[in-house]
């Protein structure tokens, strides 16, 4: 679908109806990277609207030529929010890139949120200024590794978890409806971090957030760590923090189980948090 606002149009989709819950894919991805991890976790339960949007410059949605920075790109998400779910409270997903995103909403309109998850979160914009550790392969099919092509070969870098399950995984082919997104709009803003991060504190909140809130960060994570997220805990009275053994940039898959027992507790929370709410 397309939403269509003043300066743009953003391309989302939506599943299931009841309580609205925003999902905010990572830098460089799409919608479709929320719709495989989240998804599943919706199988056996109802009464949530599930909204995935592709980000400006991403999947199907444009970047245009006046966005030129972070702060835009949160114009964008709360622009999109206030015509699609208008006037509502809602939770917010944000993954990597996405969560710092997401954290952006929660600074502009506290207030409405019912829940927060947070996974793998980029905390600091900056790469320089993130504490990560060194890049480990914890499990390794060798054979399966070598079977990836020169295109794949980043999850020799980036997968914690290298089996023929996740490597089969991460290397289908995109869904078919997807369009590949603008490398070099995305470049413009992630390579300098004037443009990629804040032109504010957003972790400096008027409050503290009072909503049910969820923080899973991989151990082995060595593209944004996991030590950083603890320093905005105080933000989130009522965060879980979970930092999960086995896992690196690629949680949702390489522990899937765990992840989704954990979001599944969090979602919980979150309907009675908002029953409570009304």
């Amino acid at each position: 679908m397309e939403c269509n606002l003043e300066k743009n149009s953003v391309y989302y989709q939506v599943f299931g109806e009841g309580r609205p819950i925003v999902m905010l894919h990572g830098w460089s991805r799409d919608h479709q990277d929320m719709v495989s991890d989240m998804e599943p976790l919706f199988r056996e339960r109802d009464g949530w609207k599930r909204i995935y949007l592709d980000l400006p410059g991403h999947g199907r949605t444009p970047g245009m030529d006046w966005i030129t920075n972070q702060d835009q790109m949160l114009d964008v998400v709360m622009a999109f929010i206030d015509a699609v779910i208008p006037e509502q409270r809602f939770a917010v997903v944000g993954a990597s890139a996405g969560a710092y995103l997401a954290r952006g909403v929660i600074y502009r309109r506290l207030e409405e949120v019912n829940g927060v998850l947070l996974t793998v979160p980029v905390i600091k914009a900056t790469d320089a200024t993130r504490d990560v550790p060194r890049h480990v392969t914890l499990v390794e099919d060798a054979a399966a590794v070598a079977e990836l092509t020169p295109d794949q070969a980043w999850l020799r870098e980036l997968a914690v978890v290298q089996t023929r399950k996740i490597m089969t995984t991460l290397t289908q082919p995109a869904a078919s409806d997807q369009a590949p997104g603008d490398p070099a709009f995305q470049a413009k803003i992630r390579n300098s971090p004037e443009t990629y991060e804040f032109s504010f504190a957003v972790d400096a909140l008027a409050k503290p957030c009072p909503a049910p809130t969820l923080i899973v960060s991989g151990r082995q994570d060595s593209v944004v760590g996991y030590r950083d997220a603890w320093e905005i805990m105080e933000n989130y009275p009522r965060a879980t923090f979970a930092v999960l053994d086995r896992a690196g940039h690629l949680l949702g898959i390489e522990q899937a189980d765990l992840f989704g027992t954990l979001v599944s507790e969090w979602l919980d929370r979150v309907e009675e948090y908002s029953e409570a709410s009304k």
